[in-house]
């Protein structure tokens, strides 16, 4: 389920969206600090994982196929930015999981708006930015590797191929 909600449908969806934004749109998709080498079983839905490693692993995900479709569309659509809003911030998981009341909520809404207007994210496409050191940053290293994000990529295809036959 993480998978699908954190990597697989914002990926669809932005796939769909692609032709109704311009050259100059962003989309902003959020990522996080928490981040692991993904299990390409589990995100075709074979394996299962402990809730915070499929968390982790779909944060990765969601880095690696926006990294590599920021960098193919550089220049010729909309900028795709991953961002890690800043760790541990108030939310329900965080209260759940970790049972601390977290940072202001605030700090992530302010980086998620900032990312979607400011003149400093316009060229941005395909980067990561790091709310946590508060600048673009290299992303987990599986995120750098190309066969790796493509392998990625090729598997939630291969999980949207399969849910169309379902249909």
């Amino acid at each position: 389920m993480r998978f699908a909600v954190n990597s697989i449908a914002p990926y669809l969806l932005t796939k769909k969206l692609l032709p109704l934004f311009a050259p100059s749109g962003r989309v902003i998709n959020l990522s996080s600090a928490a981040q692991a080498s993904v299990d390409l079983s589990a995100l075709a839905g074979s394996g299962r994982l402990s809730d915070s490693s499929a968390y982790a692993q779909s944060k990765l995900a969601l880095t690696m196929w926006s990294r590599t479709m920021g960098l193919s569309l550089k220049g010729k659509g909309p900028a795709v930015i991953a961002v890690n809003p800043a760790s541990f911030l108030g939310s329900k998981m965080v209260k759940q999981a970790y049972g601390v009341a977290g940072n202001d909520l605030r700090i992530g809404a302010q980086i998620l708006y900032r990312a979607a207007l400011s003149d400093e994210f316009a060229s941005a496409s395909g980067q990561y930015f790091d709310n946590d050191s508060g600048q673009f940053a290299q992303p987990h290293p599986d995120a750098l590797n190309a066969q790796k994000c493509e392998e990625v990529i090729r598997t939630m295809e291969a999980v949207l191929n399969r849910a169309l036959e379902k249909q």
